[in-house]
């Protein structure tokens, strides 16, 4: 299946599976998903980093389960797969505490609910192997209305129930129990189909060079393109050198123009100074609820001393091109408009560092690979330590003297 009908994994709902090792974690994901995505063994300690599966799970809908190590796994190496499944409670909407019924809850379990709670994350306490042992002797009742930890540290007791990966028991209502406990679903904003209206043209600016991936376009480019059709109105596709021609040929003027950043200086150029432009990545940056952040960070750029720390961060791993946006082309257009030598360094995928104490700024992608939570995350630990958290869309339109113009688009 293309990445066009599928539903993106910073769209899904993410569900983490934890518990202590050999409490039969993978087992369960196995089951759930009907599928062997984790290997599982008697041996403790299998399961050594994080599996992701993105999947349908009935009645939720698209999901991703996340299936992690052992929460008291040992060694040098243990501690480093618990630092893992620490990190993943971060990015979870919801949570699996995996409990062996033959054994029950231990300080491990205390400290995972306690964890959960602090990070808001609802769970459910899930007692596995329920087919090994006497249930009623081990397993509370599920309540009539389940409830969940409360993010601020409250006490309420979250759902428990009996299952079992080996024969299916209990895994209807499962999966019914975690489509109570996530929280009302609140209202968000669209990418794109809250600042137009039906019938408009919207033209997207889309670079096809050796840095655009094979045979299809990217996440971002596809989501806006979706959100402008369920907007009932016209999504045009150009390239960077296209453009103008296109614009003079339409015969109407677009209600936007949204264009890949890394082609701002031309597109900017062609577009009209009365036509609304932006960019994926700094509605990406409003979708995901930090554009005010990402503005403010992009400013202080001008006040970083020559030497100062710049992180850049990638929600995403991609095999990286010669001038690559993160480590090329992004460094050497900050270092060209401050005329400073700033030290850059990068990181991508899951591995967004804790400690950013030598860190002045963060620059981070536009996130499309990531849910709300892991962003908002990832934005909490910078601002927490005095940070700026910073976007790629929006560093670039201030790199370029066009911020004030590519946020204009959004005052309707």
């Amino acid at each position: 299946m293309s990445g066009m009908n599928q539903t993106p994994s910073g769209e899904r709902i993410h569900i983490g599976v934890f518990g202590r090792r050999n409490a039969g974690k993978s087992s369960l994901v196995n089951a759930l998903t009907g599928q062997d995505l984790s290997v599982v063994s008697d041996v403790k300690g299998t399961t050594t980093d994080l599996v992701r599966k993105a999947m349908e799970l009935l009645p939720l809908g698209p999901v991703v389960l996340i299936d992690t190590p052992g929460f008291d796994d040992e060694g040098v190496l243990g501690e480093k797969r618990v630092a893992r499944a620490r990190k993943a409670i971060k990015e979870c909407d919801a949570a699996l505490l995996v409990v062996d019924a033959a054994e029950g809850m231990t300080a491990f379990e205390i400290e995972l609910q306690s964890l959960l709670r602090q990070h808001g994350v609802p769970w459910v306490v899930v007692f596995n192997k329920a087919d090994l042992v006497e249930a009623a002797a081990v397993l509370r009742p599920l309540p009539q209305e389940p409830q969940c930890g409360s993010p601020a540290g409250g006490r309420n007791t979250p759902p428990a129930l009996h299952v079992s990966a080996l024969t299916g028991e209990g895994l209807p209502e499962l999966k019914e129990v975690l489509s109570h406990i996530l929280p009302p679903t609140q209202e968000k904003l669209r990418l794109v189909a809250d600042l137009i209206d039906p019938g408009d043209f919207v033209v997207l600016v889309t670079p096809i060079d050796k840095a655009a991936p094979k045979g299809r376009l990217i996440l971002p480019q596809q989501q806006a393109i979706r959100d402008i059709l369920e907007a009932d109105a016209t999504a045009i596709v150009v390239k960077e050198h296209e453009l103008r021609d296109t614009l003079n040929a339409l015969g109407k003027t677009p209600s936007l123009v949204i264009t890949d950043s890394q082609v701002f200086a031309k597109v900017s150029a062609d577009v009209p100074r009365f036509v609304p432009l932006t960019s994926f990545s700094i509605l990406f940056a409003r979708y995901k609820g930090y554009l005010q952040s990402a503005v403010t960070a992009a400013e202080a750029l001008d006040t970083l001393p020559d030497g100062a720390v710049i992180l850049i961060a990638e929600g995403c791993t991609h095999h990286r091109q010669c001038d690559d946006i993160g480590t090329v082309k992004l460094p050497r257009w900050i270092r060209a408009y401050t005329g400073k030598s700033f030290s850059f360094r990068t990181v991508s995928g899951w591995d967004f560092p804790e400690d950013l104490s030598d860190v002045a700024l963060v620059l981070h992608c536009g996130g499309c690979m990531l849910n709300d939570k892991a962003i908002k995350a990832r934005q909490a630990i910078a601002l927490s330590q005095g940070v700026p958290f910073a976007n790629y869309g929006v560093m670039i339109a201030q790199l370029q003297g066009i911020l004030p113009r590519c946020l204009e688009a959004f005052n309707r």
